[in-house]
Parts: C-alpha cells; sequence; structure tokens
C-alpha cells in the first residue's frame, strides 16, 4: 500500500454523507484550510462552445505542448493530504491521445493512491474512450442544462461566433444521452451539473426528471455567475434564484442525491427568506450544499505552462507554478497572503460554511464584509 493510502478512501462510498471534495471535511479534520484537491487542466481544445463556459476565452483551435507527465505526477506526490483529483479543460476528452498518455494515467496514479478522482466533460466522444475510464475514475460531471436538442443547440453553441448546423448539434446531443445512458448501466457515477440562469430558473424540474431518466447518480445545482462567456448575460435576482430552487425541491427525486453548490445564501444573512430556504436545504433527504472548494481545499494546474490559479477561471491571475515550487506551499502562500483570499476566508463552525467565493461576493455581496458577520442559528 502506498504511504499515503487511507484505507476509508479507498472503500468508503461516494454519497451524502461523503464528499471529499467539501472543504468543510478538511478544515474540520486539520483546523485550518490545507490542500486536499487539485485540479489540472489537460486541454484548451472543445467541440463545443457553450454560454455559460467558465473559461470559454481560454479555448483555442490548436494544442500547445503540454509538460512532461512526471512533472505532475511529481508535484502531485508531493502534496501531503491529497484526497481528490479533478482533470478538466477544454473537453478532456477530445483527442484520444490525451486520454491514453495522460488522463488514464493520472487515473491509475490516483486509484493506486487511494485519491478521488473527476472528470469535466460533455460526453459527446466516442464510447470508446470513456470505456477506458471504467476502471478508475470516480465521477464523471458534465453539465445538463436543456430540456431538448434545440436548447442543446442554443446554449451549447451560443460562443461559437459562427452558425452552427441544428443537425450537427442534435447528433451531439444524442450521442451525449446514449454515452450517459450507456456507462451508467456499466456502473460510472455520473454527476449532471444544471445552472441557475436565465434560461433554466423554470425549466429546472424537468432537467431533473431527464437527468433520472438517464440514469445519473447525482444532480448537481449551481447558480451561474459572471466569469467568461457568461459575463455578458443576464443576472438572475436572489429573490428568483431562491424561488427556483424552491420548486426544483417540490419536484425532484427524493431517492437522487441533490449536491447544491455555490450558493449565494448564508446563515449569517439578516433576511428571513434566507434562513427559510437553508433550514430546508438542511432538512430535506439526500440534499447536500457543498461549500466552494476553490482556494479553500483546491487549485488549478494548468498542465501546458505550470501555471497555478485558485480556480480555472481566467479571472485570477496565477500566484505560483510548479516548476518553482511545491503546491502546498502556493496554497500555503494563498492562504495566508493573498489580499483576494483575505476578503472571503471566513468561517462558521455552527452553520458549516467557509464562506463566499470570490463570484459569488462580487456579484450579489459586493459592500458586504462576511468577516465581520455571525451565523444566525437556523
Amino acid at each position: 500500500m502506498n504511504r499515503f493510502q487511507s484505507p476509508a478512501s479507498i472503500t468508503k462510498e461516494l454519497s451524502p454523507s461523503y464528499d471529499p471534495w467539501d472543504p468543510i471535511s478538511s478544515l474540520q479534520r486539520y483546523g485550518k484550510h490545507v490542500l486536499t484537491s487539485v485540479e489540472m487542466t489537460v486541454t484548451n481544445l472543445c467541440n463545443m462552445r457553450c454560454e455559460h463556459c467558465a473559461v470559454g476565452d481560454s479555448l483555442t483551435t490548436r494544442e500547445g505542448e503540454m509538460l512532461p507527465l512526471e512533472n505532475m505526477l511529481n508535484r502531485l506526490e508531493q502534496v501531503e493530504h491529497l484526497e481528490t483529483i479533478s482533470i478538466t479543460g477544454g473537453e478532456p476528452m477530445f483527442r484520444a491521445d490525451t486520454v491514453d498518455n495522460i488522463i488514464v494515467p493520472l487515473l491509475k496514479y490516483a486509484k493506486e493512491r487511494g485519491v478521488r478522482s473527476q472528470i469535466n466533460s460533455n460526453l459527446t466522444m466516442p464510447y470508446s474512450r470513456y470505456e477506458k475510464l471504467l476502471p478508475y475514475l470516480d465521477v464523471m460531471h458534465i453539465s445538463f442544462n436543456y430540456v431538448n436538442g434545440d436548447d442543446f443547440h442554443e446554449v451549447g453553441f451560443a460562443g461559437s461566433g459562427h452558425a452552427v448546423a441544428k443537425e450537427a448539434a442534435y447528433r451531439l446531443y444524442n450521442t451525449m444521452l446514449e454515452n450517459v445512458q450507456r456507462l451508467s448501466q456499466e456502473g460510472m457515477f455520473i454527476s449532471a451539473e444544471s445552472m441557475i440562469n436565465y434560461r433554466t430558473h423554470g425549466k429546472l424540474p424537468e432537467i431533473h426528471r431527464l437527468i433520472g431518466d438517464m440514469g445519473c447518480r447525482r444532480h448537481e445545482v449551481h447558480p451561474m455567475y459572471a466569469s467568461n462567456f457568461a459575463s455578458s448575460l443576464p443576472v438572475l435576482p436572489l429573490k428568483e434564484t431562491a424561488a427556483a430552487i424552491h420548486s426544483l425541491l417540490d419536484h425532484r427525486n427524493p431517492e437522487m442525491w441533490m449536491l447544491f453548490g455555490t450558493l449565494p445564501f448564508f446563515a449569517c444573512s439578516i433576511l428571513e427568506e434566507d434562513h427559510e430556504l437553508l433550514r430546508r436545504l438542511k432538512s430535506e433527504k439526500n440534499v447536500t450544499v457543498r461549500n466552494d472548494p476553490d482556494g479553500r481545499n483546491r487549485v488549478n494546474v494548468n498542465m501546458f505552462t505550470g501555471d497555478v490559479f485558485v480556480t480555472d477561471f481566467a479571472d485570477i491571475p496565477a500566484f505560483g507554478n510548479i516548476a518553482e515550487s511545491k503546491l502546498d506551499d502556493i496554497f500555503a502562500k494563498w492562504q495566508n497572503e493573498h489580499p483576494l483570499n483575505q476578503r472571503v476566508n471566513c468561517h462558521c463552525a455552527g452553520a458549516g460554511c467557509c464562506g463566499p467565493n470570490l463570484l459569488v461576493k462580487e456579484m450579489y455581496y459586493p459592500d458586504i464584509d462576511f468577516k465581520s458577520r455571525k451565523a444566525i442559528t437556523l
């Protein structure tokens, strides 16, 4: 057994009571935020241009040269408390060569070390590429914000800059549906994420039903924030966001795990309607609210440059590089010194809350000092 492995981390099933990506668990264990999660950007290519894409502005049509995989594996080996890895892009599965020579070796490393793994994919690539992941992958994460192929066509190619034939979009949509169903039947844990935005807020119950019909094990729900392609889209008011969540909870399948993340509602709010929503989320069967990992227990590494970011979003500049520093050291510098982190680095133990991320604060609470507020018992 690898010196880092924990028997519990290898055998424990992912569930509403065990979500190792949530920074609250490591905060409670170590008494401070430590690096337990590393996300890696393995491509800047993608066959889609979704209007909500958090990295849309960095997508390219030609791939650059990647750093040697050994460099990344060495830095991962040095992370003392590593519990999870995530692989993202672009579309990580876009090139078969990336799957064979980068993704599968990373997943094998994670499996051998007892580390949980996730890939963010649109699941529109050939099934054979995904089949290779079945022995190793813990979570396949997809975006699903559609009730039909027309939605997929309109949302999925909004940032293309040119017309995309509806027939081509429908082919990809059907491929995605077929891959989800087939991989689910083969035992892959598929978590479908939906954004709460101006398009989806009235459709979430129907989207949820389709996600269940495909065989997904979990439905993730996140409000959409102004970043990259989404920066010019209408901002959904907080009242409409809350109403959409209540409607979804009214109509959901209570047997499916529903994970809410980056919610703009906090126990330190002075509004009773916020407390009402949080109480409901806390009491609902198989519903969890995940604190945002970015900057709390996770960093993103660009595997082409070695640059380290607090998120895979392009809004915050890199604050280190794996060529020069260990990831634990880079993370500690972010935690202790970076002025942006000091604006949101708060924690309410009673509420199990790690505070807002920077996008939430800037969009909805630009004048609020969360570090001066205290949670109200729900």
